[in-house]
């Protein structure tokens, strides 16, 4: 496990990374990510559980509770980056669990070291698209709320608004440079 140096009240010890996000030197910050990892790889030794392959299928609620309780102490001692903006944003402890237990779950899908080495694939990539458009807030809100026969017409009305919001591509493709064959059947 990876140590973390402090110069202030504990000259030239070595701290794990869970004592590092406990500790109150103010020297030491970590990155959101292995603050993930160190309070995982802490809950499981503490549970004699090792990190092999995915941690997914291991982490329980509960030791995904006392995970989520470490690092939102490393927020709130400033051990942990945080954005002001998000400081900001997450200002009482339910927000702040919140977020917290949102960013482990993300952590676990993406880090290497916890989701057995796997490149993290989006289930439902673009699925976030025209999110802050108040027309399809709307479309959507009102699709959940009419019998069958209606939502198909006003599915057909959020793919049409999907399709706007989409930024155009610009893509440039040399046809001369393409094989022979797939110039002829597509670009004809």
């Amino acid at each position: 496990m990876v140590g973390l140096w402090c110069t202030e009240d504990i000259k030239d010890s070595w701290m794990s990374p869970l004592e590092a996000l406990l500790n109150p030197c103010e020297e030491i910050t970590m990155k959101q990510s292995d603050a993930v990892f160190a309070a995982i790889s802490n809950v499981f030794a503490a549970n004699n559980l090792t990190i092999e392959g995915s941690v997914k299928e291991q982490l329980t609620k509960a030791l995904k509770d006392q995970v989520c309780s470490i690092v939102v102490e490393g927020f709130k001692a400033g051990k942990v980056d945080l954005s002001d903006d998000a400081r900001a944003k997450f200002d009482t402890d339910q927000k702040l669990k919140t977020y917290t237990n949102g960013m482990i779950t993300n952590w676990v899908n993406k880090d290497k070291r916890l989701n057995g080495g796997v490149k993290y694939e989006a289930k439902n990539p673009g699925s976030r698209a025209g999110a802050g458009d108040a027309q399809l807030k709307a479309l959507k809100a009102l699709i959940s709320q009419v019998d069958d026969a209606a939502k198909a017409e006003i599915q057909v009305a959020i793919d049409a608004r999907i399709a706007e919001l989409k930024p155009e591509s610009t893509t440039e493709i040399d046809v001369d440079a393409l094989p022979e064959a797939i110039r002829a059947k597509f670009c004809s």
